[in-house]
């Protein structure tokens, strides 16, 4: 699901970063982003998370993070999880969701999302959980076909 245009630009990007050069990773990574390559998506979701080399903006880090989210990414989904458990950016914290992106994040492959589920899950009453378990079977089966 993830493309994997823009691989060299997003390789490059990642080394910019590393080295704090954050105005040129961006301007690496934005070509493959609004194409829809998932990776940058999740990355400028990062940039705009933390600040780093734009202003910090959690409406727009987490409209990235979910493009990415959507096509399977782990690690936006993790983002997006984050999101919803602490509220940043919300209302109110959304346990439910929370729980769901940090358990389609583990079913991708994120080692964190698995920590992450279990200190949400502290949080949670059983009836949320159960809710939980009906949005991930819903989102899995379209987003995660043969898991």
């Amino acid at each position: 699901m993830i493309a994997t245009t823009g691989f060299a630009e997003i390789e490059k990007a990642r080394d910019l970063m590393e080295a704090g050069d954050f105005e040129d990773a961006k301007q690496e990574l934005w070509p493959a982003a609004r194409s829809g390559n998932a990776d940058a998506e999740e990355l400028i979701g990062v940039m705009y998370a933390m600040g780093l080399g734009v202003e910090r903006d959690d409406t727009r880090a987490f409209e990235w993070y979910l493009r990415s989210a959507m096509k399977g990414h782990p690690g936006a989904q993790s983002g997006i999880g984050w999101y919803y458990e602490v509220g940043r950016g919300m209302p109110a914290p959304d346990l439910v969701r929370a729980y769901m992106w940090y358990t389609l994040s583990a079913i991708g492959g994120d080692p964190d999302a698995a920590i992450s589920l279990e200190e949400v899950v502290k949080k949670m009453t059983p009836a949320q959980i159960e809710k939980a378990h009906i949005l991930v079977s819903d989102y899995k089966v379209w987003m995660y076909p043969f898991h």
